[in-house]
């Protein structure tokens, strides 16, 4: 037979250890969570990447999009006056069909046969994050060519 002092302490060992697994879960919970939620903005950041050679034509027209619906004349004519860039019809076409296909433009109904698109949820969330990104990567540009080039 065990004394009863002898019990208590591996009680309270057991007990300690239990609320040390369940802090440990709590913690691991939480670093779970915060995993995830960095998954997701790296999925939001890499979605106009999953495009792959659309991606460039596919910032500019949810840019374009970002202040209104328009159709494929009106994108093109748009991005030329804000990006000095002309899309070619089959390059605006193929990036206008990904992003639909990846749910970040919708087209909207029309009486005429132009097809406007509008930019959803999904697609103001990805453009977002890729030009924060891209800011980034402009502002450290920027900052290396004036340290080392003398150029601003």
């Amino acid at each position: 037979m065990t004394p009863a002092g002898d019990a208590a302490p591996d009680q309270a060992a057991g007990s300690a250890a239990g609320v040390t697994d369940q802090a440990a879960g709590s913690a691991a919970g939480v670093t779970d969570q915060a995993a995830a939620s960095a998954r997701g903005a790296a999925d939001q950041a890499g979605a106009l990447e999953t495009l792959g050679r659309s991606s460039g034509p596919a910032s500019l027209i949810l840019s374009s999009l970002a202040d209104g619906a328009k159709h494929g004349y009106a994108l093109t004519k748009d991005i030329e006056s804000f990006a000095g860039v002309r899309l070619a019809p089959g390059t605006l076409y193929e990036a206008l069909s990904r992003l639909e296909a990846h749910g970040m433009i919708e087209a909207v109904e029309s009486h005429d046969r132009r097809r406007p698109y509008r930019l959803t949820a999904t697609g103001a969330a990805a453009l977002s994050t890729y030009l924060q990104a891209q800011r980034q990567v402009a502002e450290i540009g920027l900052r290396r060519l004036a340290g080392s080039w003398a150029l601003t």
